[in-house]
């Protein structure tokens, strides 16, 4: 039963990623991000079909009181930071990537709040014009982040390794503590932070894990 009244409700946006199950293809949102919203938020869910240029993104921001960016089985394709496509291999999802990333930029325009989580955190970065690494177990000194296909859940969404936040950052003081153990699954990182985003969090070796857009701002160019 939805506690409240719905009219009273807080709308959040959540972008959908595209995936085909069997011959069928779906846009979807993972259960557990559906829920946060609506159980521990106390805010009504709104799936946003990634349907890329399809939308007045304008219009879009101007109907949602927050956006929640998920994570995804698929990486932001490198072209969007002016790097070279993906391999032939690489599982894509250009609808979400047409979506998210001008998305991003009309709600910072408008001062729509914005949460990302996992890839979410990578879109908002590559919005605003900044890059990824593109296979961050690759480079030299950092952690193999990715999941191992058949583990079990309760294996898949363990804590794996520690955040460390500056004594001065927003999240540090939302948590109350400057360190945090935390859950980390992608194949994809920050590399170069985008202007006007500060890094809240690192993980060991120094690798961006959590990100801050500072302050009310106009996003003057990106990656989409």
């Amino acid at each position: 039963r939805v506690a409240g009244a719905i009219d009273r409700m807080p709308v959040i946006g959540i972008p959908a990623s595209t995936t085909r199950i069997e011959i069928i293809d779906v846009h979807m949102a993972t259960r557990r991000y559906v829920e946060a919203v609506a159980k521990g938020c106390g805010a009504l869910p709104f799936i946003l079909p990634a349907l890329g240029d399809h939308y007045d993104m304008k219009a879009v921001v101007a109907r949602v009181d927050g956006l929640l960016l998920t994570g995804g089985r698929a990486n932001i394709d490198p072209v969007h930071y002016g790097e070279g496509p993906h391999p032939a291999d690489e599982i894509r999802d250009h609808d979400r990537d047409a979506t998210t990333l001008p998305l991003i930029r009309a709600a910072l325009d408008a001062g729509v709040p914005i949460f990302g989580v996992c890839r979410g955190i990578q879109e908002i970065n590559v919005a605003l014009g900044g890059s990824l690494h593109y296979r961050v177990h690759e480079v030299d000194g950092m952690m193999d982040h990715r999941m191992t296909p058949g583990d079990p859940v309760e294996k898949i969404f363990r804590l794996r390794h520690h955040l460390d936040m500056p004594e001065d950052s927003a999240l540090a003081s939302l948590l109350g503590a400057r360190r945090v153990q935390v859950n980390s699954l992608h194949g994809q990182g920050i590399n170069r932070l985008a202007p006007g985003i500060s890094a809240e969090g690192r993980a060991p070796a120094r690798r961006v894990e959590a990100i801050r857009v500072a302050g009310p701002r106009r996003c003057a160019n990106g990656g989409g």
